[in-house]
């Protein structure tokens, strides 16, 4: 990955369930299902804590989108890093 690929991820996305860290580099967006629905994490994000749903999380890493499902747990995004704690991950 160049340099400027990686400005263009500007989102540090960290996803950790009880059994391991599942995921931790940048991304460009992450959608993930809050219980009120799903929404989309961009560059710039208000800080916000969310409760999430059993769901599928979807990132971008350049030309690259990834999913991974989630039985529940939780979201924070405080200045562009996106921490997310779930409770198991397939």
């Amino acid at each position: 990955m160049t340099i400027d690929q990686l400005k263009d991820m500007s989102l540090k996305l960290k996803i950790v369930s009880p059994e391991k860290v599942e995921f931790d580099d940048y991304v460009e967006s992450v959608k993930v299902p809050g219980v009120m629905g799903n929404f989309e994490i961009l560059d710039n994000h208000a800080p916000i804590i969310s409760v999430l749903q059993a769901g599928i999380v979807e990132y971008t890493t350049g030309d690259d989108k990834r999913q991974l499902t989630v039985s529940g747990g939780f979201v924070e995004v405080h200045k562009n890093e996106v921490s997310l704690c779930v409770e198991k991950a397939r």
